[in-house]
């Protein structure tokens, strides 16, 4: 029999498939349409959300230690907690890039951060008094502590990685070129966050403001996204 008449309806769909994968994801076609500045504040945003997550955990563990102590218990928990928000913001993120691409929403992002982390400064001595009051258990009262004083900026600092890749991603075939280079900067930036909280900052200033200034510093990055994001607004593969 010969070659040409055998069925072709799987090698089609497979074509049609990738063809509109193409069509759906592609949506920035080439770094000509992000400017050098943009693809910079993107990976700036990425590292310092690496940086965040990774100070506020370890100061979690000083700030819970008045109160469950600082066994390998509390710090159990505190890790449980962090990499659990952090897998379910990494999920939204990814989740949420295949509905719009913006760096305003990018910079929503970072600004949502430094927001959901303010009542950690504000009220978290008061939160973890009451906690330690019902739960004197130190392994469930570093959890439950942990979660509500962390939980919502760790998932917020999730989301940003997977949301910057989609932004960096141009095609199909960069897309793992892409996705190397911003967990490489996301991760030297929690390791930079881990050696300077926990060497040099903790050193000179009182916890909370290191918080503030994490904080504050969140604040800044989200608000230069939405002012570079102004003028070339990218959503749904068109310019607002």
């Amino acid at each position: 029999m010969s070659n040409n008449n055998k069925p072709k309806g799987k090698s089609t769909a497979k074509t049609k498939n990738f063809l509109s994968f193409k069509s759906n994801h592609a949506v920035i076609k080439s770094n000509d349409q992000l400017s050098s500045i943009n693809i910079a504040a993107i990976f700036i945003a990425a590292a310092w959300s690496g940086f965040f997550v990774m100070g506020i955990e370890l100061l979690g563990g000083r700030l819970l230690s008045p109160f469950f102590g600082s066994s390998i218990f509390v710090w159990g928990g505190i890790i449980t907690v962090f990499m659990a928000c952090l897998s379910i913001g990494y999920l939204i993120g990814g989740r949420m890039s295949k509905w719009t691409l913006s760096l305003k929403i990018l910079g929503t992002l970072l600004f949502m951060e430094a927001l959901f982390a303010i009542p950690i400064v504000a009220m978290g001595d008061s939160i973890l008094e009451i906690i330690s009051f019902y739960l004197d258990d130190a392994r469930y009262g570093s959890v439950v502590g942990s979660l509500l004083m962390f939980g919502a900026p760790t998932v917020i600092s999730g989301m940003v990685s997977p949301y910057a890749v989609r932004l960096l991603i141009t095609d199909v075939h960069n897309s793992g070129s892409a996705a190397g280079r911003l967990y490489f900067t996301s991760t030297i930036g929690s390791a930079f966050g881990t050696i300077l909280t926990s060497f040099y900052l903790v050193l000179y200033f009182e916890i909370n403001t290191i918080i503030g200034i994490y904080i504050a510093i969140s604040a800044v990055v989200g608000t230069w996204l939405l002012i570079l994001a102004r003028p070339p607004n990218y959503k749904n593969g068109k310019n607002a």
